[in-house]
């Protein structure tokens, strides 16, 4: 084998024109002071050695627009992947480091969406006045053999507990001196992290028990109310906020509710949310768009979403601060009503009166047309291209920590010129 000398330079790994200059060019321009809080030097403190921020920060929005989702195969593209090898400049982190980055900086993240976003108001990109909103269902990393019963779950933290007396006098022990402090310090930690786990997971229970009290009234009291009552609560004794939910395929699987929604004219992403609610019938509009007027400073005029969000209360509530729902009505339970739930009724309030309207009138059916052209496309590219296929963490907040870097990676992907300009 012949050998050579060969001299590069780390700026020829990417060409000019290649995405990833882009990624980190929109970086250096955002303003990420939230996340050097917790490792700047103050008075009297000095600061903490760290990997910079601006780093960590475009690996992660890099790994979501090529749709890599997991800390330890992002930490093996470093090593191998010239774009990445490119934003690493030499640098090295391992997966640990990057996996606590995604997930432990919720609030700068949040900030970070909420500046993109008010950047591409700012530049007219961005029109809140008619926005769309729809949830995807996100299967998470528990297994569905994982659900246990309250009964079930008290037998298994009394065991949890009574393991981790036992690690504790087996780590302190003479005959386990070889251990190092490290594997001593392990043991322990993976003892306790299973006590708490089962702890959250029967903190859930009440929770629970609410849901499924007002479910059995919903149904009555037939065979479905009494079928209903006599279910007992099961919780995840890995991931105790998730939840079994029905997915698009037809079955049920252990998830999270991701709610997006989206600007109909540009269709940025410029609201996210993650919930354990397994129906969008529960109230999940008007807390996004409180979000959407707190990130923009605007103020939503109509909002498009399809039928499983339909609620009177909702409605009453969105005309009352002057807001237009677009939400096609369920369909009649009497064969005779079929057809003509849009018709006005006797018992009909004002609210509900001008929602009937609004859905008949050939104006509105178009507008709703822009729901599924907004909210169907913007989930399909989120689930195709950027990674939210599964969850890998455990929480809801770690959850909604993900769903961020996703849309941001969505955002930053299709509105780059306008970031840059």
């Amino acid at each position: 084998m012949q050998m050579a000398m060969v001299t590069t330079c780390p700026d020829d790994l990417v060409s000019a024109t290649h995405p990833v200059r882009m990624v980190m060019a929109v970086v250096e321009k955002l303003n990420l002071h939230r996340f050097h809080e917790p490792i700047k030097a103050r008075h009297g403190v000095a600061g903490r050695d760290a990997t910079d921020p601006k780093l960590l920060v475009a690996l992660w929005l890099y790994a979501c627009i090529r749709g890599i989702g997991s800390a330890r195969e992002l930490a093996r593209r470093c090593g191998e992947s010239a774009p990445f090898q490119w934003l690493c400049g030499g640098v090295s982190v391992n997966y640990h480091l990057l996996a606590d980055f995604r997930t432990e900086h919720g609030a700068a993240l949040d900030d970070l969406f909420t500046q993109v976003i008010a950047s591409l108001v700012d530049k007219n990109v961005v029109q809140v006045s008619r926005v769309s909103q729809d949830g995807v269902r996100v299967r998470v990393s528990a297994g569905a053999g994982s659900f246990r019963s309250a009964e079930q779950l008290e037998q298994l933290l009394a065991v949890a507990r009574e393991h981790v007396e036992q690690v504790r006098q087996q780590v302190d022990s003479p005959a386990q001196a070889a251990l190092t402090a490290r594997q001593q310090a392990a043991r322990k930690r993976a003892a306790q992290e299973r006590e708490q786990r089962l702890q959250q997971a029967i903190e859930q229970l009440p929770e629970l028990q609410r849901r499924q009290a007002e479910r059995s009234k919903k149904v009555g009291q037939g065979p479905a109310g009494k079928q209903v009552r006599e279910r007992q609560p099961r919780v995840s004794t890995t991931d105790a906020e998730a939840r079994r939910m029905k997915m698009p395929n037809g079955g049920f699987n252990p998830a999270v509710n991701v709610q997006l929604a989206s600007d109909t004219e540009s269709r940025a992403i410029v609201g996210v949310e993650v919930t354990n609610e397994g129906s969008d019938n529960a109230g999940l509009s008007e807390p996004m768009r409180e979000q959407i007027e707190q990130r923009t400073g605007d103020h939503a005029q109509q909002h498009l979403l399809d039928g499983g969000y339909m609620r009177k209360d909702d409605l009453e509530r969105a005309q009352s601060v002057g807001v237009e729902l677009f939400i096609p009505p369920k369909m009649a339970q009497e064969t005779t009503r079929r057809g003509r739930e849009l018709e006005p009724r006797p018992a009909d309030t004002a609210a509900v009166l001008a929602w009937k309207e609004r859905m008949a009138a050939e104006e509105g059916k178009e507008i709703y047309r822009q729901r599924a052209a907004t909210s169907e496309t913007v989930n399909a590219d989120l689930r195709s291209y950027r990674g939210l296929t599964q969850i890998t963490v455990r929480g809801l907040k770690k959850a909604r920590c993900v769903a961020l870097w996703c849309a941001l990676a969505y955002n930053l992907l299709h509105f780059s010129d306008k970031l840059l300009a």
